[in-house]
């Protein structure tokens, strides 16, 4: 009868353990790295989810080895969603369906913003190429978002490739369910009147921008004839971008630029000090003369705090320039470094600049002094120790590309060409006569709240190659070299930080490492390994079996 109770009463509790087990769901991230645990502002994000949000990606199961960690750490990471708000679905989707072409879905996917990756497979000694599709989609009452799973590096190893990829994860997919789940409302003027940069050569950066942000040009040179209209239309953008300016700026429109700051808005100022084009040396013979640019922005900057100096940064840690030699079919192309193409990586100091991967390509940059002010300052990019510093007018030829650079020649250490200020901001216009009269918008000498303000020392920064058709390439893909550099990341994040209310920006600063073998250790030491693998279970299956036997004789022969 006992006996009976005792499997009846284990029979109960078992029942009631599935039964709390199926009622109450938890889940412990026992990682030093929280690899499995959501942020908050993650978390935050996806609540708003009410319906469906359904991800398909690419990954399918039979993916190289070299990418198996990403398509575990992906599904990983989506069932962490889906236990946050069961409203996220997702399946792992083969791309190429049976009888399908590959190449013809490569083509597809391509056409529709998602470049597929050629990989090299080895088996059985025999080399082969295959397309992945490190790409998932995310959709919701009918809107789509392109997730990016890869993170491509210049130089990185398949194991460094996944792991950056790996850190990115969450960003990527939080920010896409972030444009899903948040109705656009930040606006962002891009300045026109000051000679700036043609819409084609900013298309791929603003285009990326749209999927979050409303865009709109600004003509800034109208403020002469209707002053109050235009700086009260000016005060409804949240953001307003200068992407390279040429011609300099009046009195009044450097007045309505000072006075949205002091209403409290963001900017981001990418600033050429000097006159210098790579096609002037391409059409005179090799030859231009760098000179200084004047746009009447100096006292504008120097009240905020910074000082953007009309010289050339040189640095040998430099992107290559692509030279021609011979004629027709005997031409020859070959890639040297020009050290007027400075080559930065960024260090992870601040979300802006964290997990990039690949370096920011500037061209003929500038240096930025920063100056005693009460605006807190961050440097942002810098240029290498072996830097140094041109003054202008100079003469530029492209005979010096053949010439070894002296490194003693290049000691004036790092140079600031980014910058990122914040802060209560004073006008640059307080204790001056202002260029406006009659105004119906008050004066103000500081900013109603604390702002931000990024300032770029290059203006190039933002210029994207145009193909053959004169078609915008992608933000930071050189079409002479087939290199790719982080400019486009490195902006997205600039204005994201800018206009980013939700604290998304800071997923960045996850970091998360994935562990790896040592190779050259557990070469050393595969014969122990060996043995303890296959060894130690058949110790442990020698005492299992002689205390069995040990205790069940001393059984029966009691």
């Amino acid at each position: 009868m006992k006996q009976n109770t005792k499997y009846l009463l284990s029979l109960v509790i078992i029942v009631g353990i599935l039964i709390i087990s199926k009622m109450a769901h938890f889940r412990i991230d026992l990682t030093t790295d929280g690899r499995y645990t959501l942020s908050e502002t993650s978390e935050n994000i996806i609540a708003k989810a009410t319906d469906a949000v359904i991800v398909d990606v690419f990954l399918e199961e039979n993916v190289p080895d070299a990418f198996l960690k990403l398509q575990i750490e992906t599904r990983q990471l989506l069932e962490e969603y889906a236990s946050a708000n069961s409203n996220i679905k997702f399946a792992f989707v083969n791309p190429v369906p049976e009888g399908a072409v590959v190449e013809q879905i490569a083509e597809d996917f391509n056409n529709r913003g998602m470049r597929p990756e050629q990989v090299q497979l080895r088996n059985n000694g025999k080399v082969s190429q295959e397309f992945i599709f490190p790409w998932a989609i995310a959709s919701y009452k009918g809107q789509t978002v392109r997730v990016p799973l890869l993170k491509k590096t210049l130089g990185a190893s398949p194991d460094e490739l996944v792991s950056r990829s790996v850190q990115n994860l969450e960003y990527a997919f939080s920010e896409a369910f972030y444009k899903l789940l948040n109705p656009k409302s930040k606006r962002i003027a891009v300045l026109k009147g000051n000679g700036e940069m043609q819409d084609k050569y900013i298309a791929d950066f603003l285009k990326t921008l749209r999927e979050s942000y409303y865009i709109a040009p600004f003509p800034l040179d109208s403020i002469s004839a209707k002053p109050d209209t235009v700086m009260a239309a000016l005060n409804k953008f949240n953001l307003i971008v200068a992407a390279k300016p040429t011609e300099a700026f009046t009195d009044l429109e450097k007045y309505a630029l000072d006075q949205y700051t002091m209403q409290g808005g963001k900017s981001l100022y990418l600033i050429d000090q000097v006159a210098m084009e790579t096609d002037s040396l391409y059409l005179n013979n090799g030859r231009a003369l760098a000179t200084a640019r004047s746009l009447n922005l100096d006292d504008f900057f120097f009240k905020y705090g910074i000082r953007i100096n009309p010289v050339l940064v040189e640095d040998l840690y430099a992107a290559p320039l692509v030279l021609a030699s011979g004629e027709g079919n005997n031409s020859q192309y070959s890639q040297l470094p020009w050290i007027f193409y400075p080559l930065v990586s960024p260090e992870e100091n601040h979300p802006i600049s964290t997990n990039i991967d690949n370096p920011v390509f500037f061209k003929y940059a500038n240096q930025i002094d920063l100056l005693d002010t009460p605006v807190e300052k961050t440097v942002l990019l810098q240029s290498s120790v072996l830097s140094k510093l041109n003054g202008v007018p100079i003469p530029i030829s492209l005979e010096s590309i053949t010439t070894e650079p002296s490194p003693e020649n290049y000691s004036s250490g790092n140079q600031n060409l980014a910058v990122l200020l914040e802060g209560q901001f004073t006008s640059a216009f307080k204790n001056r006569i202002l260029p406006i009269e009659n105004s119906q918008i008050p004066f103000r000498e500081s900013a109603i709240r604390k702002t931000a303000m990024i300032v770029v020392a290059d203006g190039d920064l933002i210029k994207n190659d145009l193909d053959q058709n004169g078609r915008p390439l992608e933000l930071g893909f050189d079409k002479f070299t087939f290199k790719e550099y982080g400019n486009k990341e490195f902006l997205l994040n600039a204005v994201n930080y800018l206009l980013d209310d939700s604290g998304l920006i800071n997923i960045r600063s996850k970091s998360i490492v994935l562990p790896a073998l040592d190779i050259q250790k557990t070469t050393n030491d595969r014969y122990t390994w060996q043995a303890l693998t296959l060894g130690l279970p058949l110790v442990m299956l020698l005492i299992f079996s002689f205390v069995y036997t040990y205790l069940r004789k001393r059984r029966y022969n009691s």
